[in-house]
């Protein structure tokens, strides 16, 4: 859900225009499932949401939104290559990857569910991220 509420608070170069708004995932069939069940079709301004599975970085296509599940941050490096200057907001859930330059990385701080963000991964994708955002995350 976390994911999803994401999209709120960041601006993509693309905004205006009409089609998709492609969130993928990597590596968690749960995230997914929860995804497309509660905002697959679903309206976002004048796109409408599609939510994609990739097995790995071979297979990923263009995304607004890009999570690699901690199964699958060795391939965070290839994705994070792939997705450079495309206007993809990349979210990770293991500690380091936000040193390393995912935008958004999920970490555990006494016991609770907290998030890093990356501002120079942000301004390398292009994206523009809300002060509400940044005064909730642990910033990099």
């Amino acid at each position: 859900m976390m994911v999803f509420n994401f999209t709120k608070y960041v601006q993509w170069p693309d905004h205006a225009s009409s089609g998709e708004f492609i969130i993928g995932v990597i590596g968690n069939e749960d995230v997914y499932k929860t995804l497309t069940t509660w905002y697959g079709g679903k309206p976002r301004g004048n796109k409408t949401y599609v939510i994609k599975k990739f097995s790995s970085n071979s297979d990923l296509t263009d995304c607004h939104v890009v999570f690699i599940d901690k199964s699958k941050s060795n391939e965070f490096d290839a994705v994070n290559t792939k997705v450079k200057g495309k206007g993809t907001l990349v979210i990770t859930d293991k500690n380091g990857l936000g040193e390393k330059g995912s935008a958004i990385n999920f970490k555990t701080v006494d016991n609770k569910l907290k998030f890093e963000l990356n501002q120079k991964a942000i301004e390398a994708s292009n994206l523009k991220v809300s002060g509400a955002l940044s005064s909730m995350a642990i910033l990099i």
